[in-house]
Protein backbone atom coordinates (compact mmCIF):
# COMPACT_ATOMS: atom_id res chain seq x y z
CA UNK A 1 0.00 0.00 0.00
CA UNK A 2 0.97 3.67 -0.20
CA UNK A 3 1.42 5.40 2.98
CA UNK A 4 3.19 9.09 4.27
CA UNK A 5 6.42 8.33 6.20
CA UNK A 6 8.01 10.16 8.59
CA UNK A 7 11.89 8.99 9.67
CA UNK A 8 12.88 12.28 11.57
CA UNK A 9 10.91 15.67 13.54
CA UNK A 10 11.21 18.83 11.25
CA UNK A 11 9.52 20.64 8.01
CA UNK A 12 7.03 19.26 6.52
CA UNK A 13 9.45 17.86 3.63
CA UNK A 14 10.04 15.18 6.11
CA UNK A 15 6.43 13.24 5.35
CA UNK A 16 7.82 10.88 2.75
CA UNK A 17 5.48 9.27 0.44
CA UNK A 18 6.36 5.28 0.16
CA UNK A 19 5.09 2.02 -0.31
CA UNK A 20 5.12 -0.26 2.27
CA UNK A 21 3.44 -3.46 3.47
CA UNK A 22 -0.16 -3.94 3.79
CA UNK A 23 -1.12 -4.35 7.87
CA UNK A 24 -2.64 -7.03 9.12
CA UNK A 25 -5.47 -6.48 11.31
CA UNK A 26 -4.88 -7.75 15.01
CA UNK A 27 -7.47 -9.00 17.64
CA UNK A 28 -10.69 -6.69 17.56
CA UNK A 29 -9.20 -5.25 14.68
CA UNK A 30 -10.46 -4.12 11.29
CA UNK A 31 -8.67 -3.52 8.11
CA UNK A 32 -10.17 -0.17 6.68
CA UNK A 33 -9.46 1.38 2.71
CA UNK A 34 -9.55 4.65 3.69
CA UNK A 35 -11.67 6.71 1.42
CA UNK A 36 -10.51 10.22 3.05
CA UNK A 37 -7.83 11.06 6.48
CA UNK A 38 -7.97 14.28 8.71
CA UNK A 39 -5.20 16.55 8.75
CA UNK A 40 -5.21 18.33 12.07
CA UNK A 41 -3.10 21.41 13.39
CA UNK A 42 -1.96 18.57 16.02
CA UNK A 43 -0.29 16.93 13.19
CA UNK A 44 1.81 19.52 12.07
CA UNK A 45 3.23 19.72 15.26
CA UNK A 46 3.53 16.19 15.88
CA UNK A 47 5.48 16.01 12.62
CA UNK A 48 7.65 19.63 14.08
CA UNK A 49 8.62 16.94 16.99
CA UNK A 50 6.74 20.00 19.75
CA UNK A 51 6.65 18.85 22.75
CA UNK A 52 4.05 19.44 25.45
CA UNK A 53 0.30 19.02 26.09
CA UNK A 54 -0.70 15.32 27.61
CA UNK A 55 0.53 13.13 24.55
CA UNK A 56 4.20 12.11 24.19
CA UNK A 57 5.82 12.32 20.98
CA UNK A 58 5.79 9.13 19.15
CA UNK A 59 8.33 6.33 17.89
CA UNK A 60 10.04 6.69 14.93
CA UNK A 61 9.47 5.90 12.17
CA UNK A 62 5.98 6.48 12.09
CA UNK A 63 2.68 7.11 9.94
CA UNK A 64 0.91 9.99 10.91
CA UNK A 65 -2.79 10.05 10.83
CA UNK A 66 -5.36 10.23 13.54
CA UNK A 67 -8.59 10.18 12.16
CA UNK A 68 -9.73 8.38 8.76
CA UNK A 69 -13.45 7.15 6.58
CA UNK A 70 -13.50 4.90 4.30
CA UNK A 71 -14.58 1.13 4.39
CA UNK A 72 -14.17 -2.04 5.64
CA UNK A 73 -12.41 -4.53 3.40
CA UNK A 74 -11.04 -7.34 6.25
CA UNK A 75 -11.65 -7.91 10.17
CA UNK A 76 -9.48 -9.84 12.58
CA UNK A 77 -9.39 -12.71 15.45
CA UNK A 78 -12.71 -11.64 17.45
CA UNK A 79 -13.92 -8.71 15.39
CA UNK A 80 -17.65 -9.16 14.12
CA UNK A 81 -17.02 -10.18 10.27
CA UNK A 82 -20.64 -7.91 9.87
CA UNK A 83 -18.18 -4.85 9.51
CA UNK A 84 -16.72 -5.73 6.68
CA UNK A 85 -18.25 -3.80 3.09
CA UNK A 86 -19.65 -1.36 5.29
CA UNK A 87 -18.86 3.03 5.33
CA UNK A 88 -17.17 3.62 8.67
CA UNK A 89 -15.05 6.44 10.44
CA UNK A 90 -13.06 6.45 13.53
CA UNK A 91 -10.74 8.37 15.72
CA UNK A 92 -7.52 6.28 16.06
CA UNK A 93 -5.22 8.34 18.20
CA UNK A 94 -2.62 10.48 18.35
CA UNK A 95 -0.64 9.69 15.24
CA UNK A 96 -1.93 6.46 14.43
CA UNK A 97 -1.16 5.65 10.90
CA UNK A 98 -3.91 7.36 9.29
CA UNK A 99 -2.31 8.90 6.61
CA UNK A 100 -2.41 5.62 3.76
CA UNK A 101 -4.32 4.17 1.74
CA UNK A 102 -5.43 1.00 4.01
CA UNK A 103 -5.23 1.47 7.97
CA UNK A 104 -6.20 -0.87 11.32
CA UNK A 105 -8.51 0.39 13.57
CA UNK A 106 -10.28 -0.99 16.61
CA UNK A 107 -13.91 -2.58 16.11
CA UNK A 108 -14.62 -0.14 19.10
CA UNK A 109 -13.35 3.23 17.79
CA UNK A 110 -15.58 2.58 14.71
CA UNK A 111 -18.92 4.34 13.83
CA UNK A 112 -21.07 3.51 10.66
CA UNK A 113 -21.17 6.42 8.27
CA UNK A 114 -24.57 7.55 7.92
CA UNK A 115 -26.19 7.32 3.95
CA UNK A 116 -26.17 11.05 3.27
CA UNK A 117 -22.23 11.63 4.57
CA UNK A 118 -19.39 11.65 2.44
CA UNK A 119 -16.32 10.34 4.04
CA UNK A 120 -15.06 13.85 3.96
CA UNK A 121 -17.49 15.12 5.84
CA UNK A 122 -17.32 12.24 8.10
CA UNK A 123 -13.88 12.32 8.86
CA UNK A 124 -14.16 16.10 9.68
CA UNK A 125 -17.05 15.35 12.43
CA UNK A 126 -15.25 12.27 13.95
CA UNK A 127 -12.47 14.81 15.48
CA UNK A 128 -12.86 18.59 14.72
CA UNK A 129 -16.79 17.58 15.13
CA UNK A 130 -16.61 16.17 18.39
CA UNK A 131 -14.53 18.96 19.64
CA UNK A 132 -17.04 21.49 18.75
CA UNK A 133 -20.09 19.54 20.11
CA UNK A 134 -17.82 19.73 23.42
CA UNK A 135 -16.99 23.11 23.36
CA UNK A 136 -20.89 24.23 22.21
CA UNK A 137 -21.90 22.49 25.12
CA UNK A 138 -19.82 24.59 27.52
CA UNK A 139 -20.70 27.30 25.97
CA UNK A 140 -24.49 27.06 26.33
CA UNK A 141 -25.49 29.49 23.48
CA UNK A 142 -29.03 30.90 23.67
CA UNK A 143 -31.01 33.07 21.69
CA UNK A 144 -30.47 36.29 23.21
CA UNK A 145 -26.45 35.81 22.61
CA UNK A 146 -24.04 37.58 20.82
CA UNK A 147 -21.58 34.81 19.83
CA UNK A 148 -18.23 36.01 18.49
CA UNK A 149 -15.96 33.44 16.84
CA UNK A 150 -12.62 34.05 15.92
CA UNK A 151 -10.86 32.30 12.53
CA UNK A 152 -14.83 31.61 11.82
CA UNK A 153 -13.58 29.98 8.32
CA UNK A 154 -11.55 26.82 9.94
CA UNK A 155 -12.95 23.62 10.87
CA UNK A 156 -13.90 24.51 14.59
CA UNK A 157 -14.87 28.24 13.40
CA UNK A 158 -17.78 27.44 10.85
CA UNK A 159 -19.21 24.75 12.85
CA UNK A 160 -19.82 27.33 15.53
CA UNK A 161 -20.73 29.50 13.10
CA UNK A 162 -23.89 27.29 12.23
CA UNK A 163 -25.02 25.84 15.93
CA UNK A 164 -24.80 29.97 17.06
CA UNK A 165 -27.35 30.65 14.31
CA UNK A 166 -29.13 27.69 15.06
CA UNK A 167 -29.55 28.46 18.50
CA UNK A 168 -30.80 32.29 17.21
CA UNK A 169 -28.20 34.10 18.23
CA UNK A 170 -26.30 36.70 16.60
CA UNK A 171 -23.19 35.95 15.11
CA UNK A 172 -20.06 37.75 14.69
CA UNK A 173 -17.03 36.04 12.45
CA UNK A 174 -13.67 36.93 12.35
CA UNK A 175 -11.56 35.40 9.31
CA UNK A 176 -7.95 36.53 7.92
CA UNK A 177 -8.67 37.54 4.19
CA UNK A 178 -11.97 38.28 1.98
CA UNK A 179 -12.10 35.29 0.31
CA UNK A 180 -12.68 34.04 3.92
CA UNK A 181 -14.74 36.47 4.97
CA UNK A 182 -16.87 35.59 1.68
CA UNK A 183 -17.19 32.08 3.26
CA UNK A 184 -18.17 33.09 6.67
CA UNK A 185 -21.01 35.68 5.48
CA UNK A 186 -22.66 32.06 3.42
CA UNK A 187 -22.30 30.35 6.72
CA UNK A 188 -24.74 33.07 8.00
CA UNK A 189 -22.86 34.70 9.81
CA UNK A 190 -24.63 38.38 10.63
CA UNK A 191 -21.40 39.95 10.94
CA UNK A 192 -18.00 39.00 9.05
CA UNK A 193 -15.04 41.38 9.58
CA UNK A 194 -11.30 40.45 8.61
CA UNK A 195 -9.49 40.76 11.52
CA UNK A 196 -5.92 41.50 9.49
CA UNK A 197 -7.32 44.88 8.68
CA UNK A 198 -6.34 47.62 11.30
CA UNK A 199 -9.46 48.38 13.36
CA UNK A 200 -11.36 45.34 12.84
CA UNK A 201 -13.03 45.83 16.33
CA UNK A 202 -14.16 49.15 15.95
CA UNK A 203 -15.86 47.93 12.62
CA UNK A 204 -17.35 45.14 14.57
CA UNK A 205 -18.33 47.32 17.47
CA UNK A 206 -20.35 49.69 14.73
CA UNK A 207 -21.82 46.86 13.07
CA UNK A 208 -23.56 45.43 16.13
CA UNK A 209 -24.69 49.54 17.02
CA UNK A 210 -24.68 49.04 20.71
CA UNK A 211 -24.86 45.57 21.52
CA UNK A 212 -21.74 43.66 22.53
CA UNK A 213 -20.40 40.10 22.46
CA UNK A 214 -21.79 37.61 25.45
CA UNK A 215 -19.86 34.82 24.41
CA UNK A 216 -16.34 34.41 23.11
CA UNK A 217 -15.16 30.97 21.77
CA UNK A 218 -11.46 31.43 21.52
CA UNK A 219 -9.44 29.17 20.27
CA UNK A 220 -7.15 31.93 18.51
CA UNK A 221 -6.17 33.39 21.57
CA UNK A 222 -3.13 35.89 21.36
CA UNK A 223 -3.81 40.24 20.23
CA UNK A 224 -6.62 38.61 18.43
CA UNK A 225 -8.14 36.80 21.34
CA UNK A 226 -7.42 39.70 23.89
CA UNK A 227 -9.18 42.28 21.78
CA UNK A 228 -12.68 39.70 21.73
CA UNK A 229 -12.13 39.48 25.36
CA UNK A 230 -12.38 43.18 26.01
CA UNK A 231 -15.43 43.65 23.86
CA UNK A 232 -17.76 40.96 26.20
CA UNK A 233 -20.59 42.64 27.62
CA UNK A 234 -20.73 42.33 31.67
CA UNK A 235 -21.77 38.97 32.68
CA UNK A 236 -20.29 37.52 29.17
CA UNK A 237 -17.79 34.14 29.26
CA UNK A 238 -15.38 32.88 26.86
CA UNK A 239 -14.84 29.55 26.57
CA UNK A 240 -11.11 28.91 25.59
CA UNK A 241 -9.90 25.54 24.07
CA UNK A 242 -6.32 26.58 22.15
CA UNK A 243 -4.12 29.08 20.86
CA UNK A 244 -3.61 28.98 17.47
CA UNK A 245 -1.48 32.03 17.73
CA UNK A 246 0.73 30.92 19.34
CA UNK A 247 -0.12 32.71 22.77
CA UNK A 248 -2.66 32.34 25.17
CA UNK A 249 -5.30 35.35 25.22
CA UNK A 250 -3.78 36.98 28.12
CA UNK A 251 -5.79 38.41 31.13
CA UNK A 252 -5.37 38.65 34.79
CA UNK A 253 -7.63 38.05 37.66
CA UNK A 254 -8.82 41.69 37.79
CA UNK A 255 -10.61 41.16 34.37
CA UNK A 256 -13.12 38.99 35.38
CA UNK A 257 -13.26 40.43 39.38
CA UNK A 258 -16.70 40.45 40.81
CA UNK A 259 -17.92 38.07 38.49
CA UNK A 260 -18.57 40.36 35.57
CA UNK A 261 -17.37 37.95 33.07
CA UNK A 262 -16.83 33.86 33.55
CA UNK A 263 -13.77 32.13 31.79
CA UNK A 264 -14.11 28.17 30.67
CA UNK A 265 -11.35 25.81 29.48
CA UNK A 266 -12.74 23.28 28.08
CA UNK A 267 -10.52 20.60 25.88
CA UNK A 268 -8.51 17.49 26.30
CA UNK A 269 -9.07 15.70 29.58
CA UNK A 270 -11.52 17.78 30.79
CA UNK A 271 -13.84 17.98 27.88
CA UNK A 272 -13.47 13.83 28.11
CA UNK A 273 -13.93 13.99 32.23
CA UNK A 274 -16.86 16.32 31.81
CA UNK A 275 -18.93 14.88 29.16
CA UNK A 276 -18.77 11.32 29.55
CA UNK A 277 -15.65 10.09 26.97
CA UNK A 278 -15.48 11.32 23.68
CA UNK A 279 -17.73 8.54 21.85
CA UNK A 280 -20.99 9.93 22.78
CA UNK A 281 -19.53 13.50 21.27
CA UNK A 282 -18.40 11.57 18.03
CA UNK A 283 -21.71 9.89 17.86
CA UNK A 284 -23.59 13.72 18.20
CA UNK A 285 -21.65 15.13 16.03
CA UNK A 286 -21.93 12.33 13.14
CA UNK A 287 -25.75 12.91 14.00
CA UNK A 288 -25.72 16.39 13.20
CA UNK A 289 -24.35 16.12 10.23
CA UNK A 290 -26.30 13.81 9.01
CA UNK A 291 -29.14 15.99 9.91
CA UNK A 292 -27.34 18.93 8.05
CA UNK A 293 -27.74 20.98 11.23
CA UNK A 294 -24.33 21.21 11.23
CA UNK A 295 -22.25 21.01 7.82
CA UNK A 296 -18.87 20.63 7.91
CA UNK A 297 -16.64 23.15 5.50
CA UNK A 298 -14.17 21.14 4.14
CA UNK A 299 -11.12 22.39 1.99
CA UNK A 300 -10.80 21.32 -1.49
CA UNK A 301 -8.61 17.74 -0.55
CA UNK A 302 -5.65 17.19 -0.85
CA UNK A 303 -3.96 13.77 -2.75
CA UNK A 304 -2.37 11.44 -0.12
CA UNK A 305 1.09 11.71 -1.68
CA UNK A 306 0.65 15.89 -1.24
CA UNK A 307 0.63 15.42 2.81
CA UNK A 308 3.43 17.84 2.92
CA UNK A 309 1.74 20.17 1.00
CA UNK A 310 -1.50 20.13 3.10
CA UNK A 311 0.74 20.55 6.17
CA UNK A 312 2.15 23.79 4.54
CA UNK A 313 -1.36 25.30 4.09
CA UNK A 314 -2.84 24.44 7.02
CA UNK A 315 0.57 26.18 8.92
CA UNK A 316 0.28 29.04 6.46
CA UNK A 317 -3.61 29.76 7.13
CA UNK A 318 -4.52 29.07 3.22
CA UNK A 319 -7.14 26.64 3.73
CA UNK A 320 -10.43 26.76 4.85
CA UNK A 321 -12.61 24.54 6.90
CA UNK A 322 -11.00 20.77 7.84
CA UNK A 323 -8.03 19.88 5.72
CA UNK A 324 -8.58 16.33 4.12
CA UNK A 325 -6.28 13.98 2.38
CA UNK A 326 -7.50 11.32 -0.30
CA UNK A 327 -5.54 8.47 -0.94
Amino acid sequence: MKAIRQYEFGPAETLRYEEVPDPVPGEGQVLVEVAAAGVHLVDTAIRAGEAGGPFPLPTLPMTPGREVAGRVVATGPGAAPGWTGKRVVAHLGMASGGYASLVVAAQTSLHEIPESLTAEAAVAMIGTGRTAVGILDAAEIAEDDVVLVPSAAGGLGSLFVQAARGAGAVVVGLAGGPDKVRQVQELGADVAVDYREPGWDERVRAALDGRKPTVLLDGVGGEVGRAGFEMLDTGGRIVMFGWTSGAVTPFASADIAAGSLSVVWITGPRMVKRYGGLRGLETRALAEAAAGRLVPLVHPPFPLADAAAAHRALEERRTAGKVVLTP
